[in-house]
């Protein structure tokens, strides 16, 4: 299996419900740092996994669309505990998106799979792998 990893950060504000998650319960501002990772098996006509350019600018336009929110104040997230996983996979799901719509190109089609890490310490990081 090949692969690419493009990186970007986002920085946020939110908060969680549950005792589980201690002071964090409280606004709270994170920076993470985002690798996304894109798979296939085979390498495309142009010896690729896909265009690192093109990747690199449509995982820019989604850590874009979070970065310097509040993310209790989103619609699309309201009421939910945006944890690292949470987040993760919402990165990776409009990473799919833009491969579907065709933004990372036609050799993107071949992609198999797509693997968002989200690092929010040099200590502690968490993954969401998906399908494409």
């Amino acid at each position: 299996m090949f692969s690419i990893t493009v990186r970007d950060h986002i920085m946020v504000a939110h908060s969680f419900r549950g005792e589980v998650f201690g002071p964090a319960q409280r606004l709270h501002g994170a920076t993470f740092l985002v690798d996304a990772a894109f798979r296939r098996a085979e390498l495309d006509g142009d010896n690729i996994v896909v265009d690192i350019g093109l990747a690199t600018r449509a995982l820019g336009e989604v850590c874009g669309a979070l970065s310097y929110r509040n993310l209790d104040d989103e619609p699309d997230f309201r009421g939910v505990n945006t944890s690292t996983e949470f987040l993760a996979k919402v990165i990776a799901d409009r990473l799919a998106e833009r491969v579907r719509s065709g933004a990372l190109g036609e050799g993107a089609r071949g992609l198999s799979g797509l693997t968002v890490t989200l690092h929010e310490s040099h200590i502690a990081w968490a993954s969401y792998e998906r399908a494409l």
